[in-house]
């Protein structure tokens, strides 16, 4: 039997990443596009045969970008809005109609699906990672490097990063890995420093001239970002010049960064039943899906993966 293992996957970073990677082979302009939901098919298969977890959760974007967020941070994401909205996520034309039919596959091969209102799949994640550690080995699924922050040695939380090599190669991202990457030594010191550089990719400002490497050193020198901080209100001889001007300057952002930058650890997620599926659970459903749309291979594919006769 497989040790305990669950898999969290962050879906909408691997159904974007499919939509991007896998050649749409519609000979028909008139056909459905099917190519995102053939690779998000085709990389569980992969993720569930390399990685036998024997539970999986599909975590969803209920709310991409939480009002809450916005509220403390008014430029959170806000490069991502269609034009015109201030609610709406720009996607690209062919990738929005194959999203539901990613939730209809998921609900016909009996895969969970998890979202919370007024929160992100990577409050999800945060929230089934802290629920379950210390009774599962835990696998974070992402191209997202935020997630990095629940990395946790201890109650063996690792992220598969697949930003270069994909969900076949993806970095497994232990504490080692952070040290040997970026500097830090745990998830939290990750958060801290990330909090510090920023992210221009979701409307972070961070702290003027502080990039990963002095963010690292800084989080390294005096513990947490509350130590940087600390030192700052201190008058700390070693922080000076433009350097504490900038950390100075950026004193409201540090307030609240944490809370926006911080994935949720207690968001009210329902409890699921996340235990690898054992027999299809709808399979007209499943019949209609693969016929319909041409996706026979990979539901195959999967099911097989998860010891499922077809």
């Amino acid at each position: 039997m497989p040790s305990p293992r669950l898999l969290l996957l962050d879906s909408a970073s691997l159904y974007f990443r499919a939509f991007f990677g896998v050649p749409d082979q519609r000979t028909d302009p008139a056909q459905p596009p099917t190519n995102a939901v053939r690779g998000f098919l085709d990389m569980i298969a992969t993720l569930v045969k390399d990685h036998r977890p024997t539970h999986l959760a599909a975590c969803w974007d209920n709310d991409w970008r939480p009002q809450w967020r916005v509220e403390l941070i008014p430029s959170y994401k806000t490069h991502r809005l269609t034009q015109g909205s201030a609610t709406v996520e720009e996607s690209p034309e062919d990738l929005t109609p194959q999203v539901p039919l990613i939730v209809d596959a998921l609900a016909a091969l009996g895969i969970t699906r998890v979202g919370c209102d007024g929160y992100e799949a990577d409050d999800v994640i945060g929230t089934l990672a802290t629920r379950h550690r210390g009774e599962l080995a835990i696998d974070i699924v992402t191209g997202d490097r935020d997630l990095l922050q629940l990395v946790d040695d201890a109650s063996a939380t690792r992220v598969l990063y697949t930003g270069k090599g994909g969900v076949r190669e993806p970095d497994l991202a232990t504490q080692g890995y952070l040290h040997e990457r970026y500097g830090v030594r745990s998830g939290d010191a990750y958060l801290d420093m990330s909090i510090l550089r920023g992210d221009t990719s979701d409307g972070l400002p961070g702290v003027r001239g502080i990039g990963d490497k002095t963010a690292a050193q800084l989080i390294a020198e005096y513990g947490s970002l509350a130590g940087v901080r600390a030192a700052v209100e201190g008058g700390d001889p070693a922080l000076k010049g433009a350097r504490r001007s900038n950390l100075e300057a950026a004193t409201a952002y540090l307030d609240v960064a944490p809370r926006v930058v911080g994935v949720a650890r207690s968001a009210p997620v329902p409890h699921l039943d996340l235990a690898l599926p054992r027999a299809v659970a709808d399979a007209r459903l499943l019949s209609h899906l693969a016929a319909t749309y041409a996706l026979t291979g990979p539901i195959n594919r999967v099911l097989s993966a998860l010891g499922i006769e077809d």
